[in-house]
């Protein structure tokens, strides 16, 4: 039982995913799959991001650009070379992997603001290769061919898969979360975010433990980003590398609470509801990013531990089932 108590902390969030993951069987509604898929793919892309935000205290404002890259790779292979979706998604996770160690090693040096304007300019410097790479359709992007979808029984069947594998990916991100929080890797990270001179003077190679949480906060992003223009059926720059959506994902996971498992989720669920409302809004629907970038300061000025974890510091005894 003691056990079990201890690893809550993943359960809750398991239990979260999975009920998303039945909503839309139980309703037998396509409106609810579609609502679900959304909510998944910032589950997925939010805890993610968490690895090298919430653990190491580096704010990535430019961390699409893995969901872009691997999405982009995965469907040239797909579409192009006729590889499975599965072999496709694996290429996808693994390009965006190998970009992140690439790039880590070369800007992760950097810290605070420096660090942060690194990875705008890297996501916009990939938009315009992309976009003059005739390889990948150049400004116009790639269509996927219809008969990918036959392969997997029709475009209604493959929208179904789709769906479920965001689901699995939903699931392999917080656990991957889970798992750095709660190991010996982990706490390195976490003596990184608080005090990275210190934690190199304990022995922590900081440089190395920051690469490879950038490369794990990546691999799953390509993947989801995969997914999604599969889904789609096409894919193009400037969808593939939107700058807002970065902002959006900083917003999720300084909402629910940077640094914890749960929080991310939470933030993920409220900002989508919350978005959802904006862009229905005739008040607010051309100023939703603006709304955003208002949350996120609101965040930072009062609760800077997001919801999670001023949950934690309000009620002692959450700290054992919310890390």
């Amino acid at each position: 039982m003691k056990n079990w108590r201890n690893h809550l902390g993943l359960i809750i969030p398991i239990l979260v995913v999975v009920g998303l993951a039945v909503w839309p069987a139980l309703t037998d509604s396509i409106s609810a799959r579609e609502q679900a898929f959304t909510i998944l793919k910032a589950v997925a892309l939010a805890s993610s991001l968490n690895i090298l935000l919430g653990y190491t205290g580096y704010v990535s404002f430019g961390h699409i650009v893995f969901y872009g890259f691997g999405g982009y790779i995965g469907l040239y292979f797909l579409n192009e070379q006729g590889w499975s979706i599965w072999a496709s998604l694996l290429i996808a996770g693994i390009s965006a992997g190998l970009l992140a160690f690439l790039l880590g090693k070369a800007i992760l040096r950097l810290r605070g603001g420096y660090f942060a304007l690194a990875t705008i300019g890297i996501n916009e410097a990939m938009k315009a290769l992309i976009n003059n790479l005739d390889i990948f359709g150049g400004a116009v992007g790639m269509t996927l061919n219809f008969k990918v979808y036959k392969t997997y029984g029709g475009a209604a069947e493959a929208l179904s898969m789709a769906f479920y594998i965001m689901a699995g990916l939903a699931l392999a991100s917080i656990i991957v979360s889970y798992l750095v929080r709660v190991s010996k890797f982990g706490l390195g990270l976490l003596a990184i975010r608080e005090n990275e001179d210190a934690a190199e003077v304990m022995g922590i190679v900081a440089p190395d433990a920051k690469t490879w949480a950038y490369v794990l906060s990546a691999i799953i992003p390509g993947m989801v980003g995969m997914l999604f223009f599969f889904k789609n059926g096409n894919v193009e720059p400037h969808v593939a590398f939107p700058l807002h959506a970065s902002i959006e994902l900083l917003v999720m996971v300084m909402l629910g609470g940077q640094g914890t498992v749960l929080g991310p989720i939470l933030g993920a669920f409220a900002y989508q509801g919350m978005r959802g409302y904006l862009v229905t809004s005739d008040i607010f629907k051309d100023i939703q990013l603006s709304v955003s970038g208002a949350v996120l300061l609101l965040i930072i000025l009062f609760i800077p531990a997001g919801a999670v974890g001023w949950l934690r510091n309000r009620f002692a005894p959450l700290r054992r089932v919310l890390p």
